[in-house]
């Protein structure tokens, strides 16, 4: 068991006295609506049962001592609750550090110390939100050692208030919002303008959802990501010259092909209609899934990837590899990138009999073509942060 291990590894950096907590927050992996949680569109992600694992001992004084089971040779690094600032020596800690100055900016000032030992098994780099996963496990843990009143919904608040402030990431709400909020068995169709949420029952009867992850290290994706966002403000700017909207995601396909001609750009037209489409699809995808349509369900997603592939153009060789031989295997329900792009992973429901030949033909494919192994995660999706012991 994981929680043995991580208390047995905490008890051995740390020492045993005092009351020590289990944590867990999950990783998130989000079905269809790519790109749209910028847009002020709909995004259908979902926790899974791969996360982050936290231990965890108040202290008496304002040191912060953390340790990462995933960085061993970073070993024990420390920060001052006097002194919380981004720092690149500070690695991966600044994702915690982050969360507890987020609090701190929100009114509810961390006043102690705390000894963190952190695990996480899921892939660092895959795209799986491992960064989200810290965040809001940080939140969690603050919630329950000093008291503060806040609720889930608000600890991904907060997370993306961190990330975007404290770490300078210009992420949407998605990943903290599907972290904090996970339901076992559901996804979150969330409304990214508004909040609102509904969650849908995944009934994968006789199929599994696959994770497929190139390996591949995003280098580019940040410097894209924040040009894609551009992109699409100033195409959304061009249209509110013509018609009245808050956002892309206001937009139906119809009614897109009759203002496009206001982008005054070929680039940002096709941004756009990835924004607007997506967004249709993943409300489309979610409408299949009460029908207990999954074939339906497959073929948006497979859509949903040729125009990450071709309109937004964040996909790249390697995610085109694993999707596209995706699609070649029998029993493959639906498969596409998930994530931000440009390296990471796919997510693909395959039917539970071919899982394996899917492995097996999908991974050989793939590294003849890339050079190098892709790894695979069948996956369950479960529930959002809670404390174990």
């Amino acid at each position: 068991m994981i929680e043995q291990e991580v208390l047995a590894k905490f008890k051995e950096l740390f020492g045993d006295e005092g009351e020590i907590g289990v944590y867990f927050a999950p990783g998130r992996v989000n079905m269809i609506g790519e790109h749209t949680d910028y847009n002020g569109g709909h995004v259908f992600p979902c926790a899974l049962t791969i996360g982050t694992y936290g231990v965890v001992r108040k202290r008496d004084d304002n040191k912060l001592r953390f340790y990462s089971m995933n960085f061993e040779q970073l070993g024990i690094l420390e920060a001052s609750l006097d002194d919380l600032k981004p720092e690149k020596e500070a690695d991966w800690t600044n994702y915690p550090k982050g969360v507890i100055w987020a609090f701190g900016e929100k009114g509810m000032k961390v006043e102690q110390g705390m000894d963190l030992l952190l695990f996480g098994n899921i892939p660092n780099g895959s795209g799986l939100s491992s960064s989200a996963s810290v965040e809001v496990l940080t939140g969690y843990i603050l919630k329950s050692l000093y008291g503060f009143d806040v609720t889930n919904q608000d600890l991904a608040l907060i997370g993306q208030y961190s990330e975007n402030n404290f770490n300078g990431v210009n992420c949407g709400i998605m990943d903290q919002f599907a972290i904090a909020m996970g339901k076992e068995g559901h996804a979150i169709f969330l409304d990214t303008a508004t909040l609102d949420y509904t969650y849908a029952p995944i009934k994968l009867e006789n199929a599994k959802i696959v994770i497929s992850c190139s390996n591949k290290k995003r280098g580019l994706g940040d410097s894209k990501y924040n040009e894609r966002r551009s992109e699409c403000e100033t195409a959304l700017a061009e249209i509110q010259q013509v018609v009245g909207i808050n956002s892309l995601g206001d937009l139906t396909e119809e009614q897109f092909e009759q203002y496009k001609s206001a982008i005054k750009d070929e680039t940002r037209v096709k941004r756009a209609k990835h924004a607007v489409y997506e967004n249709q699809r993943t409300i489309k995808a979610v409408e299949a899934l009460k029908n207990n349509d999954l074939k339906l369900f497959g073929e948006l997603m497979n859509a949903s990837h040729v125009s990450l592939r071709d309109d937004y153009e964040v996909t790249g060789i390697e995610l085109d590899t694993l999707v596209e031989e995706a699609w070649k295997v029998d029993g493959v329900i639906g498969s596409r990138m998930t994530g931000a792009g440009f390296g990471g992973c796919t997510v693909s429901i395959v039917k539970d009999e071919s899982v394996d030949a899917f492995i097996a033909q999908v991974g050989k494919a793939y590294e003849e073509k890339i050079g190098y192994a892709a790894d695979f995660y069948v996956v369950e999706i479960g529930d959002g942060p809670r404390k174990l012991a």
